[in-house]
């Protein structure tokens, strides 16, 4: 830990971690409603523990992203933060807003539009912390008077991500609308600009894990955004294909989903190239397999999965059924959770008393557990997503029926799942067992690499 104020990081992983596990509390409990009996189906139905779930998700995620930022922008502009106090306001801000949101999904106190639930209270709240991190991003790099492209792509990614959450403020009476505009958000934000957010994050650890070359990196950078903006913007077609907009959005939404693995294939190949150049030299080599693992699911999950179902003549068949799971779990854990556990893994040597950089025998058990457990998932989700295709749609049987015949995926399901929910408890506890470091250590190295040194954007 370079920085006094990069400290503050620590305390938002920390919640976003817990936040994880108890996101796959809900899963697991979600997944077993399948089988039932339930005897929470009064208090617990699915349609609730399913909310929770999906929230859950987005909240951590965000949680994770910005203390990775408040890591990251110190660093890339060689100061401390504008305000610590700040930063702790906006974590107790979000932190209350989601787990009150949490609470009130409980008593179905909600909006009903699938993953932007938030009532307009909890909407509001949300967008004043995001204006918040914001403001002590932007003056942290103003007075730093430097300015990376990796922190360029970031802020802008942050940027355009708390653009992209105003058309959730609005209400439509029309369900077609509403739809529509609720793609706005939730696909502009996985598929367009997070994936800016990624790309920055990703560039940060290959410049620190392999040396590879600033200036490459970030040239490559360039190329990331290019792709996210052509192929991202208008790839949110696919969502509108069922949902009442005119038909021309059927070859728009084929043509350039199926653009949209080109940017994921890019940053899979330039992080395989930039290693196999450097070597695994670094220490930190837990960090190196979150990173590297990072762009191999997210080319998996986000990637092929993606593309395998989103073709207009394919989707008309798959949508809404168990392939868009297969899809959604592993394309997010691949793209979104792997990076921000991967740059959790590269602060926390520093940010904690350890002796070592990262390794640790619990931590590369978290990593091959969550690995396999997730793929498990994929392939649950996928089998049992092809069978209700064909039971469902093409054979013409009654949903309840389906689910019977489908029901031995979910015990693969489950017990996959349960091999992933021991990764992520592994993880939590390795965090959770070092110490936090309440100031810089004095025997910490200031100087940045030669390859890590950072440059200015103009």
């Amino acid at each position: 830990m370079r920085y006094q104020s990069q400290s503050v990081a620590y305390w938002y992983f920390a919640v976003a971690i817990v936040l994880f596990g108890l996101q796959i509390v809900f899963g697991l409990l979600s997944a077993a409603k399948y089988l039932g009996p339930d005897p929470l189906l009064d208090v617990l139905p699915f349609d609730v523990t399913k909310v929770i779930h999906t929230n859950l998700l987005i909240v951590w995620v965000l949680l994770g992203f910005m203390g990775a930022t408040y890591w990251l922008v110190p660093e890339e502009s060689r100061t401390e933060l504008h305000s610590v106090k700040l930063a702790y306001v906006q974590l107790v801000l979000f932190t209350v807003t989601g787990v009150t949101a949490v609470i009130g999904y409980l008593f179905r106190y909600g909006t009903g539009n699938k993953l932007l639930e938030q009532p307009l209270p909890h909407k509001l709240a949300i967008v004043a912390t995001m204006l918040i991190f914001l403001y002590n991003v932007g003056m942290t790099i103003r007075k730093a008077g430097r300015f990376t492209v990796t922190e360029g792509v970031l802020v802008l990614g942050l940027a355009a991500s708390a653009v992209l959450y105003l058309p959730a403020l609005f209400e439509f009476e029309n369900y077609t609308i509403s739809i529509f505009y609720r793609w706005w958000t939730i696909h502009l934000w996985v598929e367009g600009v997070w994936m800016m957010i990624m790309g920055s994050f990703l560039a940060y650890l290959l410049i620190r894990l392999s040396g590879v070359d600033r200036e490459v990196m970030e040239k490559w950078l360039y190329v990331i955004v290019g792709l996210v903006f052509i192929a991202g913007i208008l790839g949110t077609a696919h969502h509108y294909y069922w949902v009442g907009v005119p038909s021309y959005w059927l070859p728009i939404g084929g043509f350039f989903s199926a653009l949209e693995p080109v940017a994921l294939v890019g940053m899979a190949a330039y992080a395989y190239f930039a290693l196999r150049r450097a070597g695994l030299s670094h220490p930190n080599k837990l960090a190196l397999h979150w990173t590297i693992g990072s762009t191999v699911f997210a080319l998996f999950g986000a990637g092929l999965l993606g593309l395998s179902h989103t073709w207009p003549a394919v989707n008309r068949w798959t949508h809404g059924t168990l392939v868009t799971a297969m899809h959604g779990h592993s394309a997010f854990y691949g793209a979104y959770a792997m990076i921000v556990l991967a740059m959790i893994t590269y602060a926390l040597p520093t940010m904690t008393r350890s002796p070592h950089e990262g390794e640790s025998y619990l931590g590369y058990a978290a990593f091959w557990l969550q690995i396999a457990g997730m793929f498990g998932m994929t392939l649950s989700f996928a089998t049992a997503g092809v069978a209700q295709v064909y039971l469902e749609r093409i054979v013409g049987l009654g949903y309840l029926d389906t689910q019977l015949k489908i029901q031995v995926h979910f015990l693969m399901l489950i017990l996959t799942a349960s091999i992933f929910a021991i990764g992520v408890g592994l993880f939590i506890y390795d965090f959770f067992r070092r110490v936090p470091l309440t100031e810089v250590a004095a025997d910490e190295a200031v100087e940045l690499s030669a390859s890590g040194e950072a440059q200015p954007a103009g």
